[in-house]
């Protein structure tokens, strides 16, 4: 296979392969406790689990975008990483998950004490790698960052099962717990390569456009996906009654007697054999799919345009192929 028949995140990772690999390295070295064995052992089992590092990626693609030629992207790129890793760990504890990348979670594994104190010492790590840069305005995006994160998952967690739920709402959510590591991912591989500040914010933008994007992608593939490109089960986010945009845009055109179907699955939690595909049918019926799939597009093209005034080159067309690639999954 061609490296142009690979998805951008791929070509990504092929065209930064020498920093990724110091940033693996990096983090190798960065999880390790002398007193705590459970640390480097619970972390290692999330960390050598798979998955994309897109948002490590995209640090190390931005700083790449102006030339930057010191050492720092790579502290930025495992930091984001083990933000990204801290919040996932804490995530399983609180949603009470037992799957995470195919595998059992680490609060099945050892226990949801493991869990959040090892994601408690990763966010601890990520501001000690902040700091070595040197930067007071990486450490404000940063730490900015880490505190829309909980904000959006706490705001996730008051207005889960509250029919009341706006799409205003769920935005807010999003660009916490998903855009906002993103934007500030793409946004400090700027500052540390001395980017203007329109750059800066242009990088902001593009990160915190995809980032909405790919989570209002995720949460439509819970309903319109395929189980094996996935990994995951269709209608997850049903069943764990969570309020992601497909299912706000129904219940908002929902008459009286849907109004009282959703009470019953998702306010009260009763749900019965059916309900799951009665709650797919409501969605087609409303358009609800159709609209968060073009919502989707949406907040892709936003991200694309952030990329217009940015040098243009090979790392300009990925990043834009990349937001391409996130929508395309539902297209």
């Amino acid at each position: 296979m061609g490296q142009s028949d690979n998805k951008p995140h791929e070509q990504l990772a092929q065209l930064l392969a020498a920093d990724m690999d110091a940033v693996n390295a990096l983090i190798q070295t960065r999880m390790a406790s002398k007193h705590a064995p459970r640390i480097p052992e619970v972390t290692a089992h999330l960390v050598n689990a798979g998955g994309k590092r897109l948002r490590p990626l995209l640090t190390l693609a931005c700083a790449k975008l102006f030339d930057y030629a010191g050492p720092y992207h790579v502290h930025l790129a495992a930091t984001v990483e083990f933000i990204h890793t801290a919040t996932l760990l804490h995530d399983d504890v609180v949603d009470e998950s037992a799957q995470r990348r195919g595998r059992p979670t680490a609060n099945l594994l050892w226990d949801n004490k493991s869990s959040v104190l090892v994601g408690d010492y990763l966010f601890s790590r990520s501001f000690q790698l902040m700091v070595e840069t040197g930067s007071l305005q990486v450490l404000d995006i940063l730490a900015n960052a880490s505190a829309t994160i909980a904000e959006g998952e706490v705001l996730q967690l008051t207005a889960a099962q509250d029919l009341r739920t706006t799409e205003d709402i769920y935005l807010q959510v999003v660009r916490g717990k998903t855009a906002a590591l993103f934007s500030a991912a793409t946004q400090v591989g700027g500052v540390i390569s001395n980017a203007s500040d329109a750059e800066c914010q242009a990088l902001y933008d593009y990160g915190d456009a995809l980032g909405v994007a790919f989570q209002i992608v995720d949460d439509l593939l819970d309903v319109v996906g395929d189980t094996k490109a996935t990994g995951k089960n269709v209608g997850d986010d049903f069943r764990e009654r969570k309020l992601t945009l497909p299912l706000i845009k129904a219940i908002a055109a929902a008459d009286d007697h849907e109004k009282v179907f959703w009470k019953r699955t998702i306010e009260k939690g009763d749900q019965q054999d059916g309900d799951l595909e009665h709650a797919i049918n409501l969605m087609h019926k409303h358009g609800a799919i159709d609209a968060t799939r073009n919502d989707a597009l949406a907040w892709a093209k936003r991200a694309q345009d952030a990329l217009a005034t940015l040098p243009q080159g090979q790392i300009n067309s990925l990043l834009s192929s990349l937001t391409q690639y996130v929508v395309d999954r539902i297209v």
